[in-house]
Formats: C-alpha cells, structure tokens, sequence
C-alpha cells in the first residue's frame, strides 16, 4: 500500500470536509444561499443574507478606498450594453469553454474539468483537440451514467437576451461577461471629462454573467458574478517608467513561473524578490510587477493568510487572445491551486478593436511628443464572490474549549460584517435596559447587533462564527461603576471599560 497515497487522500478528504462545513455555515447563519431555494434552487446562482451582504458591501468599499485613489477614477457601465461592444472583443466569436455531452443519458459536462476530475490533473490552456485525445486515451466516461462521451466543442458563455417588443436576430443583445469592455467603451469620454494624463486608471464594480456549463464548488464558479475591475492605462513606451517602483521593488513575492510548470513543478513556488524577477525577465515589465506586488498587497490587508498565496505565470499557450503576458494570483483551495484573480497585460487590443470597429478615435494625445498613441493596459480583475468564499474559507477555524468544539470565523476587523456584539449578562434586574443604553449609544457609529436570548457563553458562540470581533457584556458591576466588559474574539480575553469611554476604546481596537 502506498502510504504517502493514502495520507494525501485523507488530507484532502479533511480538506474537503471544511468546505462542507463553511457552506453549511453560510446557509445557517444567512450568509451566502442558493437563490430560488422555495422552487428547488436554480443552479449557478446565489443570494447574499444579512450578514453576506454586510461583508460584500464591506469588501467592495475595501477595494475601491485601497485602489480607486490618485490617478484612479471610476465607473459604473450599464449591465446591457450594444451587441456591436462584443462582436469588437471577440466574445461573440471566441469566448467559449469546452463541452462534452453523455451519449447515454445526455447530460452535459465542461469537458477540462471532467480531465481534471478524473485524472488529478490540470488542464489549463490546452486545446479541444488535446483534451479530446486525453478522454479517448485514459478512457474517460460519464460520472453519471457511464456511458460514452461526445466529441468535445466550443459552448458559447454568453447569455442572449432581447431588447425591445419583437424577438428576432435584430434584437439580440448579451448579459455582459466582463465588466472591462465598459471602461474601454467609454475610455474617450473618462478621459475627458476626468482630464487625466498617462498612467491612469478606471475601476469599476459590477455585475457580470456566464452561462456557466457545470457551476461548482458553491459560488466559486458561479454564472451570475460580481467583478471588481481596473484598466490602468500605460504609455506603450514607457511599461518600464513605474512611479511606484521602488515602493515595490524589494517586496517578496511566490511566484510559480513557466519555467517550474514546464519542468513539472506545477504545484510549487518560489519565493522571489520583485526586482530579481525584472531583471531576470521572469516578470515582463515593472508596471506589470507593480500590479502584481499592489494586488498582493491588498490581499495581506484584508486579512488572508500569507502563506495561502503565490502568483502562477500563464503559459504562453494558455494566455488569452489579447494578452501577452499574464499573472494569477491563486489561492490553495482543499481542491488545488486556483486562480482568485488575474492581472494580465491586455496590451492596445480593446482600444484598437473599439477604433476599428465604431470608427471613433479612441487614442490619447502626448502633450510631450506632440503625438497620439494607443495606450497599453493592465488589468488587475478580482471576482467578489470567489474573494467572500476564500475568505471564509480561510479564516473558518474549529477550538475545542472545555470539551466543545466551537467554530471562530476570524475575519479581519475590516471587513467584518458586525463590529459589535453588545449583551446584557442576564435577561432581568434592570441589564437589559442598561445594555439597551450601551446598544443605543454605539449602534449609529459601528454596525452592532443586541442579543439577549440564550447563556452568555451562546451569544459570544453566535457572534464567534460570524465574525464580530468584539463583544461588549452589560453585568451587575455595570450597574455600580458604568463599566462594562470588551471581549475580543481571537483571544477570548475581556477588558473592563468606562461606558463613557467605549467609543474610542472600541474605535482604536477596529483601527489596530
């Protein structure tokens, strides 16, 4: 028997049991559920309660007061634009996944994923062809039935709709796939109504849709998304010109690069410094290592682990059509390293394609050289639903105190739905009027929650495995001194405070 086999297969079973256990927290505690649950659920599509939309909402505004500042402007792009928009991209043509039907019982499959199931294997970038020769070779059939697989095709991600009282080919329009194309539709009138010079940006946050062909692991592949997306605006001469540079240059980063995929190293890193790596020529351009190092970055800030990290380089044959170099950051899910978001170099392709296609002129005016140019882009592209689903994922724990297992939900301060949990110690004796007081005076200046139902050591369980990093107990000494105890959800250790004085004791905890 192999061992090693054998106490891998039991990590990942382990693995797997936690994503069990955060997804049943999210349906417990109203955090992330499957929309339409009261028909059955519809597949690929989620619905955020009161504490999910508090910590979306949360994440959101994290990014843009992280990103959206200096030479960064935003947007918000309508969700059904003109079908022209995405015959210029491309998306009407080429924007597919590969698709494998049962011969038997006809069930539907998106055919890299099916590989990659089988097998243990990744199948990023290869081509339908190849994938094709893998399922004939290894003899891969049906998880369903066990029938026989079709020939792999292209299935279009987009999803149709009409505009306007008559259905025909005339009124076809798309749920937009991407949040991107808006910005570089709309890059002449940012640009000059915002009268920014090159570098700059345009952020945005929206919704996109992708008719997903097998929506798994709950909404880390979902079809309805939301994106958090920036255009960053670059010179074509001058991608080695970054302002920030040195702010970055001696930052560690892991990367996976083509070089260790190539030689089977898939699922290792280095950990390399940004500089070494621009001089190397691991990493292309220093406006490109920026990003990477800034994304980074934003992710320590928001509280996941470090060493859940790296940055995996995509091989030259699995870079999308208009990128000529492109950078994940990836998370290790209990499935595998996989991306959490993308920074690619887009280069001139969408302003060119746009210009081409609506026959306006989208370039840029160079006050110095007195000549317009195509600016390339770099676009740093987060999903909010896979961030919220790593993010719990990553700070879910399990402690076992006085023999009972207790789940802590230990999100950073800055995103937590809740910041305040505020309790009288018993329900009579005058506490809960006072802890209403306490509730009262706190309630329009932190997102708190009152709770005087069940022990005390229940309300701090509860407010534990949502995330609340600090609870306030209104107890009989309260009723003498107008003192209260501040618990702290990490180490369980509580402080006595003058009411009078909560405010700012709980603010400079929030800002520490």
């Amino acid at each position: 028997m192999d061992f090693g086999k054998v106490e891998k297969s039991l990590f990942v079973n382990l693995c797997m049991e936690k994503v069990d256990k955060v997804i049943s927290l999210c349906l417990r505690r109203g955090i992330i559920f499957p929309n339409s649950e009261i028909y059955g659920t519809f597949s690929g599509f989620f619905d955020f309660g009161p504490i999910g939309s508090e910590l979306k909402r949360n994440i959101e505004n994290s990014w843009w007061e992280f990103f959206v500042k200096d030479e960064i402007v935003g947007i918000d792009g309508a969700i059904i634009t003109s079908p022209k928009v995405w015959e210029a991209s491309g998306h009407v043509k080429s924007f597919h996944d590969p698709l494998v039907e049962c011969e038997k019982c006809k069930k539907s499959f998106r055919a890299d994923h099916l590989v990659e199931g089988a097998l243990k294997i990744s199948v990023d970038g290869l081509s339908i062809e190849k994938i094709n020769e893998i399922i004939e070779n290894e003899k891969i059939v049906c998880p369903n039935c066990h029938g026989k697989l079709s020939f792999v095709k292209e299935f279009n991600l987009m999803f149709k709709t009409h505009v306007g009282a008559v259905e025909d080919s005339s009124s076809i329009a798309y749920l937009r796939p991407e949040t991107a194309q808006l910005i570089f539709i709309n890059f002449k009138r940012v640009l000059q109504t915002s009268r920014k010079k090159l570098p700059f940006g345009i952020a945005q946050i929206g919704k996109a849709f992708r008719n997903e062909i097998s929506p798994r692991n709950f909404v880390f592949r979902a079809r309805e998304f939301t994106q958090m997306e920036i255009e960053y605006f670059i010179h074509p001469e001058k991608l080695n010109e970054c302002k920030y540079y040195n702010e970055i240059k001696d930052m560690v980063v892991p990367l996976c690069t083509q070089d260790m995929q190539e030689k089977n190293e898939r699922d290792k890193f280095k950990n390399i410094k940004i500089e070494d790596a621009i001089n190397e020529k691991i990493i292309g351009t220093k406006w490109h290592a920026y990003w990477i190092a800034k994304c980074l970055q934003y992710f320590y800030y928001i509280g996941i682990k470090k060493e859940n990290l790296r940055v995996r380089q995509h091989l030259k044959d699995e870079l999308s059509h208009y990128s000529t170099e492109t950078w994940d950051i990836e998370y290790k899910y209990p499935w595998g390293w996989k991306e959490l978001m993308g920074i690619a170099n887009r280069t001139d392709f969408d302003l060119k394609q746009h210009i081409m296609h609506s026959g306006e002129d989208l370039s840029y005016f160079d006050e110095d050289k007195k000549e317009r140019v195509i600016p390339y882009v770099i676009e740093p592209s987060f999903g909010v639903d896979r961030l919220i689903f790593t993010i719990l994922l990553d700070g879910y724990e399990e402690v076992e105190i006085k023999g009972e297992k207790r789940i802590f939900l230990r999100l950073n301060k800055k995103i937590s739905p809740i910041k305040v949990g505020v309790f009288p110690l018993m329900k009579k004796d005058n506490l809960p009027e006072k802890a209403l007081e306490v509730y009262n005076l706190l309630k329009d200046k932190f997102k708190c929650i009152y709770d005087e139902s069940g022990s005390i050591g229940k309300r701090y369980a509860r407010c534990d495995e949502i995330g609340v990093p600090y609870c306030i107990t209104i107890d009989y000494q309260t009723l003498n001194d107008d003192t209260v105890t501040i618990r702290d959800r990490d180490t369980t250790k509580q402080e006595r405070v003058k009411i009078f004085d909560l405010e700012r004791k709980i603010r400079e905890l929030l800002e520490s």
